[in-house]
């Protein structure tokens, strides 16, 4: 079965990094397309970054273009993503999707 399991997340003061990952299995990882979402409470989960499977496409939503960078590791079957000069705003629950499937989160908190 589809597996996708995060990692990375944590409390982290403005300005700083962080590097999520989300390992998946039970799929030809290669083959699809991989976003990261995240959610704040009250609010719906919101569209962060996507790779495309070779991993030669990569959108942003605008509020993280220039910060956030996602990446892939086809051998690892393993996608990431690099947040820097986070915003207290960016405080969420942050979701990995592959393959109509979707982990169990892991949280972001940006606090001084």
């Amino acid at each position: 079965q589809v597996q996708l399991v995060e990692s990375g997340g944590g409390l982290v003061q403005p300005g700083g990094s962080l590097r999520l990952s989300c390992a998946a299995s039970g799929f030809t990882f290669s083959s699809y397309t991989m976003s990261w979402y995240r959610q704040v409470p009250g609010k719906e989960r919101e569209l962060v970054a996507s790779i495309t499977g070779a991993g030669g496409i990569t959108t942003y939503t605008d509020s993280v273009k220039g910060r956030f960078t996602i990446t892939r590791d086809n051998a690892k079957n393993t996608v990431y993503l690099q947040m820097n000069s986070l915003k207290p705003e960016d405080t969420a629950v942050y979701y990995c999707k592959g393959r109509y499937s979707w982990g169990q989160g892991t949280q972001v908190t940006v606090s001084s």
